[in-house]
C-alpha cells in the first residue's frame, strides 16, 4: 500500500515505479501516467469534500452556541434564523459525508491495487529470461542411466499415488504414503530444526484460516483473490442439513428454496497460500519497541492454492500443487536493518538445501517477473536431473514498508521519536514439497531405490534407503 502523500508530492516517483514493473515499455508509461493523474484527482475530490464536510460543521457548531447565546438575549428572530440554519446543515452533512467515504473507498481501492516499488538495483526486465543468476552452489551429477523424473520415480516405488488422490480432490493432489511420507516429515522437521536451532528463527503454529483484513495485509487480496481457497460455513446447522439432503435426493426445487433463504452465512475464512500471512500479521495493528526487533518467526504449515493462471502447466507431479507443505520464514525489522536481512534470510534457505548437498542456483528477478508485494526478491532455483533443469524451490523478499501500510503495523524508535512503520520480509525456508522432488531426483539409484540423504538420516529411523514397497 503506497502513500499517498509521496503520490502526491512526488508523483514521478510511482510512474517510474510503474514503468520499470512494465518493462520500460512506452505503454507501461502512459498506463502509469494516467493511474498517477487518476489517484491525484481522486485525492483532490477527496480532499475538497473532506474541507467542505469540516466547514459545514463548524459552522454548525458554531451556529449551535450563537442559539444559546441568541435565547439567553431573548432574540427569539435571530434564534430561529440559527436554528434554521443549523437544521439546513444537519441535512447536508450526510450527503458530504457520504460522498467523503464513497472517495476515500475508491481511492483506497486503487492504491490496494499498485503493486510495490522495485529497489534502484534490481535488474530491469520484462520476465523470468531476464533475471539474473547470483550465484550458484555444487554441480549436476553425473549418471550411469537416465535419471527419472519425481513423480515416475514415486509411482514406481509404489508410494506416490496421484490417480487416488484424483478420487478424493480431483487434480493437482497427490496421496504419499509408507517410507516416502516419513521422508516428506523428515524434510519439514529438518528444515524447523536447522532454523530454529542455528538461525534463531522462533517456531510458530498458526491457524490455517484467515480473515480477508489478514489476506489484505500481506497484498493476497484483493488482486490475487482468484489464487485463493475460502472456507464458507452456514448461520444455521438446520439449513446445512437440509441443503445436504436436498442434494443427496436429487430435488432440485426444495434444494434452489433452501440456497435461497436469508439465514445463509456469507462469512468465511481463507485457507493460507502460505505461511506468510499469519506469521506477518502477528504484528498487525500495533506498535513495537525497536528492542523487539528484529522478530524471526518460522512456520511449517500446509498451504493452499487454487492455481487459476496455472492451466495446462506442470499437470504431472508435485511441482505445482492445490495442497503443500512449505517452511516459511518471516522477518520483521527496522528500514535501516532489512536490506542486511533479506541477505541472511536467503542465507538462512540457502543452508538447508547445502546441508541436502542439493546443486541450486540463485537469481535476482527482474522488475518485470518480481512478486505485486516485493521491493527485491532472490529466487533458489534448485536442479532437478529428471526434468534437467532448475526449478524454483525458494523465493525470498523484502518488502519494506508495503504490507505494514496496510497491516498497520509500527514500531516506535530507541531514540523515542514517533512511531514508524517496520519493514517486513518473507521466504520460504524451503517449500517441503518442492524438495522432496529435489531428492527423489537427486538421490534416486539405477535400480529405482533413492538413497537417504546423510541430513535426514536422524529423522528416518535408521532407514538409509526408500525401496519399493512388497
Amino acid at each position: 500500500m503506497h502513500d499517498i502523500k509521496w503520490i502526491r508530492d512526488e508523483p514521478e516517483g510511482l510512474i517510474t515505479a510503474l514503468v520499470r514493473r512494465g518493462g520500460g515499455s512506452d505503454e507501461a508509461r502512459v498506463a502509469a501516467e494516467a493511474l498517477v493523474t487518476k489517484l491525484r484527482g481522486l485525492d483532490e475530490q477527496r480532499r475538497a469534500t473532506l474541507t467542505q464536510l469540516e466547514t459545514l460543521l463548524a459552522r454548525r457548531n458554531a451556529a449551535s452556541k450563537e442559539i444559546g447565546q441568541a435565547k439567553a438575549k431573548k432574540d427569539e428572530a435571530t434564534a430561529a434564523a440559527l436554528m434554521a440554519e443549523v437544521a439546513e446543515l444537519k441535512e447536508k452533512v450526510p450527503a458530504l459525508e457520504a460522498e467523503s467515504k464513497r472517495l476515500e473507498a475508491e481511492l483506497n481501492g486503487e492504491l490496494a491495487a499498485i503493486p510495490n516499488v522495485p529497489l534502484a538495483e534490481v535488474p530491469p526486465g520484462a520476465d523470468e529470461h531476464d533475471n539474473v543468476e547470483k550465484s550458484r552452489f555444487g554441480a549436476a551429477r553425473s549418471y550411469a542411466f537416465t535419471p527419472k523424473q519425481h513423480f515416475e520415480v514415486g509411482e514406481a516405488l509404489g508410494q506416490m499415488d496421484f490417480e487416488t488422490a484424483a478420487k478424493l480432490s480431483g487434480a493437482r493432489f497427490v496421496v504419499n504414503k509408507g517410507p516416502l511420507a516419513r521422508l516428506e516429515r523428515a524434510l519439514g522437521q529438518f528444515f524447523l530444526d536447522v532454523h530454529t536451532g542455528e538461525h534463531g528463527y522462533m517456531e510458530v503454529n498458526p491457524p490455517l484460516l484467515v480473515r480477508d483484513d489478514a489476506m489484505f495485509g500481506t497484498a493476497q487480496l484483493p488482486k490475487f483473490r482468484e489464487d485463493q481457497f475460502w472456507a464458507a460455513r452456514w448461520l444455521s446447522p438446520d439449513d446445512n442439513q437440509e441443503i445436504m439432503a436436498a442434494a443427496l435426493r436429487g430435488d432440485d426445487e426444495r434444494l434452489e428454496t433452501a440456497l435461497a433463504k436469508e439465514t445463509l452465512a456469507s462469512e468465511g475464512l481463507w485457507l493460507i497460500p502460505t505461511a506468510e500471512v499469519p506469521l506477518t500479521n502477528l504484528v498487525r495493528e500495533s506498535i513495537l519497541s525497536e528492542e523487539e526487533l528484529p522478530l524471526r518467526l518460522t512456520a511449517c504449515t500446509p498451504c493452499f492454492r487454487a492455481e487459476a493462471g496455472a492451466a495446462g502447466r506442470d499437470t504431472r507431479g508435485m511441482i505445482r500443487q492445490h495442497q503443500f507443505t512449505k517452511v516459511e520464514l518471516v522477518s520483521i525489522t527496522t528500514p535501516e536493518k532489512s536490506a542486511e536481512e533479506h541477505e541472511r534470510m536467503l542465507a538462512c534457505a540457502e543452508a538447508v538445501l547445502k546441508k541436502l548437498d542439493l546443486h541450486y542456483r540463485v537469481v535476482t528477478l527482474c522488475t518485470g517477473d518480481m512478486g505485486f508485494a516485493s521491493q527485491k526478491t532472490y529466487d533458489i532455483e534448485v536442479w532437478l536431473p529428471g526434468q534437467g533443469a532448475f526449478r524454483e524451490i525458494s523465493s525470498c523478499s523484502v518488502c519494506g514498508d508495503f504490507q505494514a501500510r496496510r497491516m498497520n503495523a509500527r514500531y516506535r524508535p530507541a531514540e523515542g521519536k514517533g512511531p514508524r512503520f517496520v519493514h517486513t520480509l518473507n521466504g520460504s525456508g524451503v517449500a517441503v514439497g518442492r524438495a522432496l522432488v529435489a531428492v527423489l531426483e537427486t538421490y534416486q539409484q539405477e535400480n529405482g531405490a533413492v538413497t537417504v540423504p546423510d541430513a535426514l538420516l536422524p529423522y528416518m529411523g535408521g532407514l538409509k534407503t526408500i525401496e519399493k514397497l512388497k
